[in-house]
């Protein structure tokens, strides 16, 4: 089985995050990345979407393509921000559309700081974010240690 390359786009409001929960999730293989349990993979690229409304979505991939990547994650910041972004939908269409990548919604599992107060506010009770925070709510004890 060939390698999976992974390529981490960030919510520009978390451009100088570096990344701590997004590769300790992938080398624990939790949240999102538990996709790729058992699985030979790697991180290849990471780098913001560029603002709103996202000027570097049309660039990032491929140049990340070029350099083997064929999985895009969109970081648990898109998912946990207030709000939470309103354009990763369309984002995820464009990158599959143009460059045939496939887009995953997620990280890390969500801190259950943000996992509550998005709870609280409703915030993803639309079918598509339902979809969209799936890999990423795991259990409370793992959300817990995301704190």
């Amino acid at each position: 089985m060939e390698k999976i390359k992974i390529g981490i786009i960030i919510c520009d409001r978390y451009k100088t995050c570096s990344g701590g929960k997004c590769f300790r999730s992938f080398q624990n293989r939790e949240g999102a990345f538990e996709l790729y349990d058992g699985q030979e993979a790697e991180i290849a690229g990471f780098t913001t979407c560029g603002g709103c409304p996202g000027g570097n979505i049309e660039y990032a991939p491929e140049e990340m393509k070029k350099n083997g990547v064929t999985h895009v994650h969109f970081a648990t910041g898109f998912l946990v921000g207030y709000p939470p972004c309103p354009y990763m939908e369309y984002f995820k269409n464009f990158i599959t559309e143009k460059y045939g990548m496939k887009v995953v919604f997620g990280t890390h599992p969500i801190p259950q700081k943000y996992y509550l107060t998005h709870c609280h506010l409703n915030t993803w009770d639309t079918p598509m974010l339902e979809r969209a925070i799936d890999l990423t709510t795991t259990d409370e004890q793992t959300r817990l240690s995301y704190d």
